[in-house]
């Protein structure tokens, strides 16, 4: 029973031991004398760590950011998209008769133009047939004309004269009948354009259907391409886009908009979008892969922003503007809300709630911990902003925090705030690349904009000559 005891005490006394060497080892380190001597301002003075600059911020101590003037720049909202070529006009052409071919009036490639004979099929028994049917038109007609003297002087009925009447009806409609069929054996063209590659030669026997050759009226092309939903509202019957092609680099073609599909998409949640683009120079052809950037809107004078300085918060989008504090040659930060509009390579627009010039901050937004906080703005790449960078805070940390431009606020003592810096010149544009040259457009009227016609239709193709 006293081993126990004893055994007892001496883990209580074990325990009260660890516990006293660990509050020891963790206690907190006393601050630091200050001899008053050595102050400054005297033993008397308060810490200019007491008030930041400007009477701002209970921290006492400059926060290092960086920061850039708002920008103004031609700004163009547009959107891009992938989309094929289409001929204006196409078909391929195909006998409604069966038949043998005995001439063809063109060859691969050929311009060809509307009511020219292209194939010939045999005729020879539709063409009997048109004689057989003038042949008994002529009859009729004589049979009804003696009909007509003949009951004018009482010798026949009425009767007779209807009847000669109806047979006359009836050979004119054998007449058209066998012209009609003698028509159906030549195929002409439907329109100007050029011809495909032909599958027929002269000789074959073709059924009905059969396909021959297609025409392709390239003077006009479509640039068919769909664009989400979400910019329905955007895009407009004759609005303009660049559309370029890799198989012609360095080249680019002003499409007009001509027809917007009234249906979305349901599978794909896309509005079908298609352009008209001059081809009159015939470098385009049906089926060739195009990039389309369609433009919506430009503005010359568009207030821009680095990407960087955008703070998002939820739905909500803010920057951090560096403005003057109420103590002179101080500067505070101040927390503002903006707008965001179109974006290009590295910059944002901002629609609302800034100005131009306005110095908003790129980088250092995390150590700013509410409005009114006391900054300093670092200039990277100039030694002056790292020359007095070491006068306020020793070399070692000046050119440390101006080559990494992540200075703490340890590295500035607020007791040497430094004189107003001037704005940082405004970083310098994303280097765009290389503009493709806008192709010209031959002489004469665009016939994507014909006038008098309504935009997506062309203008009315002239009569089909009568075959001979």
């Amino acid at each position: 029973m006293a081993s126990k005891t004893r055994y007892i005490v001496v883990a209580v006394v074990g325990i009260a031991a660890a516990s006293g060497a660990a509050w020891w080892l963790q206690r907190p380190a006393a601050p630091p004398k200050t001899d008053a001597a050595s102050s400054p301002a005297g033993g008397n003075a308060p810490s200019a760590g007491a008030r930041g600059p400007g009477g701002q911020g209970g921290a006492g101590r400059v926060v290092a950011v960086e920061a850039v003037p708002v920008r103004q720049m031609a700004l163009r909202d547009d959107a891009e998209a992938v989309g094929s070529l289409r001929s204006r006009r196409s078909v391929v052409l195909r006998p409604e008769v069966s038949g043998r071919i005995t001439a063809l009036n063109f060859t691969d490639g050929q311009r060809v133009r509307q009511g020219q004979v292209l194939v010939q099929f045999d005729d020879q028994l539709p063409r009997a047939q048109v004689q057989q049917s003038q042949a008994e038109l002529s009859i009729a007609q004589a049979n009804h004309k003696r009909n007509q003297e003949l009951v004018a002087q009482g010798f026949i009925s009425q009767r007779s004269v209807d009847e000669s009447a109806a047979n006359l009806e009836v050979a004119q409609a054998k007449l058209a009948l066998a012209q009609a069929t003698a028509l159906r054996l030549r195929i002409l063209a439907p329109f100007d354009g050029i011809a495909g590659i032909r599958g027929v030669n002269v000789g074959d026997y073709l059924k009905d259907g059969a396909d021959i050759v297609n025409v392709e009226d390239l003077d006009v092309v479509y640039v068919d391409f769909r664009l989400p939903e979400r910019l329905q509202g955007k895009v407009r019957t004759g609005q303009t886009a660049r559309v370029a092609f890799d198989a012609l680099p360095g080249v680019r073609y002003a499409a007009v908009i001509q027809a917007i599909n009234p249906q979305i998409d349901a599978d794909g949640r896309a509005v079908a979008v298609r352009g008209c683009i001059d081809n009159r120079r015939l470098q385009l052809r049906p089926g060739m892969f195009a990039r389309v950037t369609t433009v919506f809107s430009e503005r010359a004078n568009a207030r821009v922003v680095p990407e960087e300085a955008i703070v998002p918060e939820g739905n909500n989008a803010f920057v951090y503007k560096v403005i003057e504090g109420k103590e002179p040659g101080t500067r505070v930060s101040q927390r503002t809300a903006v707008k965001l509009g179109a974006r290009a390579p590295g910059l944002v627009e901002v629609l609302d709630g800034l100005a131009a010039d306005d110095l908003v901050v790129t980088a250092g937004q995390q150590r700013i911990q509410r409005d009114g906080t006391a900054v300093r703005v670092v200039v990277l790449g100039q030694p002056e902003a790292a020359g007095k960078a070491k006068g306020a805070g020793g070399p070692a940390r000046a050119a440390s925090g101006a080559a990494s431009g992540t200075a703490t606020a340890a590295d500035v003592p607020a007791s040497a705030a430094p004189a107003p810096v001037p704005a940082p010149a405004a970083p310098a544009a994303p280097a765009a690349p290389a503009v493709a040259v806008l192709a010209e457009p031959p002489p004469g009227p665009n016939p994507c904009q014909v006038a008098g016609t309504a935009p997506g239709r062309q203008a009315p193709a002239a009569a089909p000559r009568q075959p001979g």
